[in-house]
């Protein structure tokens, strides 16, 4: 009986211990998982939210995730090219050749340039993104390269277009072949802008027949009503109307932009002009002056064919009406000046 209690008394001392320990290791994981948790929650919130390549990417990939835009407190996409911009640019303080902030800061640039209103803010970015861009390709992986070589493409195409004074047309072709020949491929095939673009920078060099068989390809890629008007003014630049005039009549079938519409005309007219079809030039002219009053190359084409007509006082008056809308419309300077 009393061999009994005392195994009792053994067992109970036993439980008892096995509950402390496991009270001690229930308290003691109670506590490490808050404190990992505690860790994790800030190591997040340090990556995520602060100046890391993570939050970099994360910010990138909201571009196309348009429904979490407003939960995140953004308006619209600017705002976030904004927030990579300032991420990046914090990260290249202390890592001036860390690869992906370069490229994300070249990308973010280029796009904060063509969204700008004040062309100096807007050239500021262009010649930031062109510099992170071409640091960036320094050390890029292969497989990164195209995309660099194309975004370097269309930053020296806008540069170009947006310039008064320097010529970057020849550096967006470089580029823009460059990624072609690096194999870049857009997501969407119908989103293939390097044909418009080198055929719009091969016509910014005088080169006429390149420009066409760029322009030719991008039709290909997607017809539009700019992309016929450009192939026919390139034609004409090369004194091939014939084929230029074929391009102009589908423009004509159903176009629905009105600048376009006036400038195949404004083409059309000076075709006519070329060919001394007077009567069907003045046409062309009087058709766009009664869309717009205040184009200086219709009163300017009025004016050469009041000329060949042997009236020269009409022709005066036609460029005197073209320098008024445009005071230094280079044609109708030149015929005043040689009037004198």
């Amino acid at each position: 009986m009393k061999l009994r209690r005392l195994q009792t008394r053994e067992i109970f001392r036993k439980k008892s211990h096995f509950f402390k320990k496991l009270a001690v290791f229930a308290c003691l994981s109670a506590v490490l998982t808050v404190g990992v948790y505690s860790l994790v929650r800030v190591f997040d919130s340090k990556i995520n939210n602060g100046n890391s390549i993570i939050n970099l990417k994360s910010k990138w990939k909201l571009i196309n995730s348009r429904s979490k835009w407003a939960d995140l407190g953004y308006n619209d996409v600017s705002e976030i090219y904004k927030d990579v911009y300032d991420i990046s640019a914090a990260i290249l303080y202390k890592s001036p050749f860390n690869t992906s902030a370069r490229t994300y800061n070249g990308y973010a640039a280029f796009f904060l340039a063509v969204s700008q209103s004040d062309l100096v803010q807007a050239l500021n970015y262009i010649d930031e993104s062109i510099n992170s861009l071409r640091i960036a390709l320094q050390t890029a992986k292969f497989s990164s390269v195209a995309q660099i070589e194309y975004m370097l493409g269309k930053a020296y195409f806008y540069k170009n277009f947006q310039s008064s004074y320097y010529y970057y047309a020849d550096l967006a072709v470089d580029y823009l072949l460059k990624a072609k020949k690096d194999g870049y491929k857009p997501s969407d095939p119908k989103n293939d802008d390097i044909p418009e673009l080198l055929g719009l920078s091969y016509a910014s060099l005088g080169m006429t027949m390149e420009s066409i068989s760029a322009f030719t390809e991008a039709l290909l890629v997607r017809e539009s009503d700019i992309l016929l008007l450009s192939i026919a003014e390139q034609y004409h630049n090369v004194g091939q109307d014939n084929a230029a005039e074929q391009y102009l009549y589908r423009i004509s079938q159903d176009c629905k932009d009105e600048q376009v519409i006036l400038k195949s005309h404004l083409l059309l007219g000076n075709i006519y002009l070329d060919r001394g079809l007077l009567e069907e030039a003045e046409r062309e002219f009087n058709f766009i002056l009664e869309k717009n009053e205040n184009s200086a190359d219709a009163y300017y084409g009025l004016g050469v064919i009041y000329e060949n007509q042997g009236d020269s006082a009409k022709a005066r008056a036609e460029w005197r009406k073209a320098l008024r809308v445009q005071n230094n419309h280079p044609l109708a300077l030149k015929k005043m000046a040689d009037l004198k």
